[in-house]
């Protein structure tokens, strides 16, 4: 690991006047190991670099001395790229889903809490996982090898990881729990509201709503 990542969370730590005891214990490891990392010693895992930045709240970039900005570098917008015709109804839902995800990650920003975004984020990866694996495995000729964990295990062990994260996301938001992000407590909203800050998305929004109700309705619990 190079020498701006062990300055920079040691930086970080003092910055939050939290003591080398405390700060290895919310982060998982022992005062040793992080000792170790602080001082350059030992190198850390993609995974402690990852953990790092959601409890600094800086980005990963910045941690590793890659940028002075502590915030994510978004510099180029995502191009849609697809190589098959797609139906008008399949581009309709493509826009309701993308307008309700952009919703989620502005009511998300309300937190300015980078492990609840990360959390978000990764509910949605094994969302589309599960999805895209279970099409790309439809025809058996597809080669398996470009999935690790077993065809019997991946499904169920995906809405376990999934459930998980939508526990933790339960954890940030739930005014009863003892992780409640306050900052929530500054996002007040209702139909009208959204109506007027999102003009131009806001009937997809409301029929993503209606859409997923009536799925769960007609389930008949």
């Amino acid at each position: 690991m190079n020498k701006d990542f062990s300055r920079n969370i040691t930086f970080l730590r003092k910055e939050r006047k939290l003591s080398q005891k405390q700060a290895a214990m919310e982060l998982g490891v022992s005062q040793a190991l992080l000792s170790h990392y602080e001082k350059g010693i030992r190198e850390c895992s993609l995974d402690f670099v990852v953990k790092a930045a959601d409890y600094y709240n800086v980005s990963c970039d910045y941690l590793l001395g890659k940028t002075a900005d502590r915030e994510y570098d978004i510099s180029e917008p995502v191009k849609e790229k697809t190589s098959k015709k797609q139906s008008a109804a399949q581009i309709v839902n493509r826009r309701l889903i993308a307008s309700m995800m952009n919703v989620i990650y502005d009511f998300a920003a309300t937190a300015k809490n980078r492990k609840l975004d990360r959390t978000i984020n990764n509910y949605f990866m094994i969302m589309l996982y599960r999805v895209f694996r279970r099409l790309y495995s439809a025809n058996g000729e597809n080669p398996p090898e470009l999935f690790n964990v077993p065809k019997e295990l991946y499904s169920g062990y995906a809405y376990a990881v999934m459930d998980k994260y939508y526990t933790d996301i339960g954890s940030m938001t739930d005014k009863d729990s003892a992780g409640y992000l306050s900052a929530f407590d500054h996002l007040i909203t209702s139909p009208e509201q959204l109506a007027e800050e999102y003009p131009d998305s806001a009937s997809e929004i409301f029929n993503v709503i209606q859409q997923a109700e009536n799925s769960i309705l007609k389930l008949k619990l």
